[in-house]
Formats: C-alpha cells, sequence, structure tokens
C-alpha cells in the first residue's frame, strides 16, 4: 500500500460520514465494517494466517510486525496476546466495540487534514462531536475506486478495492453511496467482484474470510435483540 493511501478502516470512516453535516449515514453497520477492514489489513499484509477446525475458522498471528496504524497495532496485539485462540468473528466483534471508535478513527482523519473535528448541540441540549469534510479528495479517490469497480467491466481490480467494496455492502451503505437503480443493474458485477473471482487465489481465500466474518458479527447483534424482544 502507497503511504499516502488510506488505510481500509480509514477509508470506511470516511465513506460512512456525510460530507456536510459530519455525522454518520443512519442504518450502517460502519464498526462492523471496520471491524472487518481491520482483520483484512492483517490478512492482507501477512499478519495473521486463518486455520479451519471443526467448521470453525479461526485468526492466528503469522508475523507481530507493526503496520503502523494505532488501530490496527493494537488489535494485532490484542490477538497476539490472547490467551486462547479465538473466531473471525468474534475479533470483527471485539474490533468494533474499542471505546470510543468513531470519534478516534474520525479525529485520526482530522490530524490529517481530511476532516474537520467541530462540535455542535442536539435539541440544544446535548453536546457531539461532528466531522464536516475539508479535504474532499481522498474520498473522490475512493469513489472513484469504487465506481470503476462497479460501472466498468475490468477483469483486474487490486484487492484493497475488492475488500473496501465488499466492506460497504456489508455494512449496507452502498445505496447512500450511489444511485440505488444503477446498483440495481450491475448486481451481478458487483457480487463477482466481491467474492473475490477477478483476484488471485490467496487474496480470494482472505476476502471470503473477512466477509464471513464480518457477516457473522453483524447477524448476531440483531438475532440477541429479537431474541430478547421476544420474552
Amino acid at each position: 500500500m502507497k503511504r499516502d493511501e488510506l488505510f481500509l478502516h480509514e477509508a470506511i470512516m470516511l465513506l460512512a460520514l456525510k460530507d456536510k453535516e459530519g455525522t454518520v449515514f443512519t442504518g450502517v453497520n460502519y464498526s462492523y465494517a471496520i471491524g472487518g477492514a481491520v482483520l483484512a489489513e492483517l490478512m492482507l499484509n501477512q499478519r495473521l494466517s486463518i486455520e479451519e477446525q471443526r467448521k470453525k475458522t479461526y485468526a492466528v498471528v503469522q508475523d507481530p510486525t507493526p503496520l503502523g496504524d494505532p488501530l490496527i497495532d493494537e488489535c494485532l496485539n490484542k490477538i497476539a496476546q490472547a490467551k486462547k485462540r479465538q473466531q473471525l468473528a468474534t475479533w470483527v466483534s471485539r474490533f468494533a466495540s474499542v471505546k470510543n471508535l468513531k470519534n478516534r478513527l474520525a479525529q485520526q482523519l482530522a490530524n490529517k487534514g481530511i476532516l474537520r473535528a467541530e462540535e455542535d448541540k442536539v435539541m440544544m441540549i446535548f453536546t457531539r462531536k461532528i466531522y464536516p469534510e475539508l479535504n474532499p479528495e481522498p474520498e473522490k479517490k475512493l469513489m472513484n475506486r469504487l465506481e470503476q469497480a462497479i460501472f466498468n467491466d475490468e477483469q483486474d481490480i487490486d484487492p484493497n478495492t475488492v475488500v473496501l467494496l465488499s466492506l460497504v455492502k456489508n455494512a449496507e451503505f452502498l445505496n447512500a453511496l450511489f444511485d440505488k437503480k444503477k446498483l440495481k443493474s450491475r448486481k451481478q458485477r458487483i457480487e463477482k467482484v466481491i467474492n473475490g473471482e477477478l483476484t488471485g487465489k490467496a487474496t480470494q481465500a482472505a476476502i471470503q474470510a473477512m466477509q464471513a466474518a464480518v457477516m457473522v458479527a453483524c447477524i448476531m447483534p440483531a438475532i440477541i435483540v429479537t431474541t430478547t424482544a421476544g420474552h
């Protein structure tokens, strides 16, 4: 990855925020997408390997060398220091639950001059932090990458873009970024891309493992809420 490019979890945070309002789009599972993004970065950068046992998929540290990002390195250390290995979906949930995740990543983007950290009041009572866009270029580059992957028929798409598209789709905010009707007409293309059909086998395995982990991590809280509500 080029050093001037954003990490996947930074890209997810940037795309999840409304440009002018600086608040997150309604109804998006951005925290789980961020958890999946961290997991994907660790796998794509050969820090983690995947072990399957009795139909369960576990994360195993292959290389504890830091990647140079605070959140990724913190999460890598958590896996390395864990007393027993955990399934991928468990780690996605734990990464998604990191304290103050949104403000932490948004401030990281503000430190890079991409967002502007501000405060406003809700109902004239509660103070909240908002992060309007300051430099639109990084998001334009991300949107262009996604647009090329979805609306063109290129057969060679870089792994980071494939993972990014997969995460955005799983987090359910693809419709917030692009026209819903246009997306519908490209449904088969999107599935082909996120299934890893246009990448190498090693990357495909990492993408599929990450997708499965994110899906399970996103579904479980919904199941728990539904079950609790039914009692």
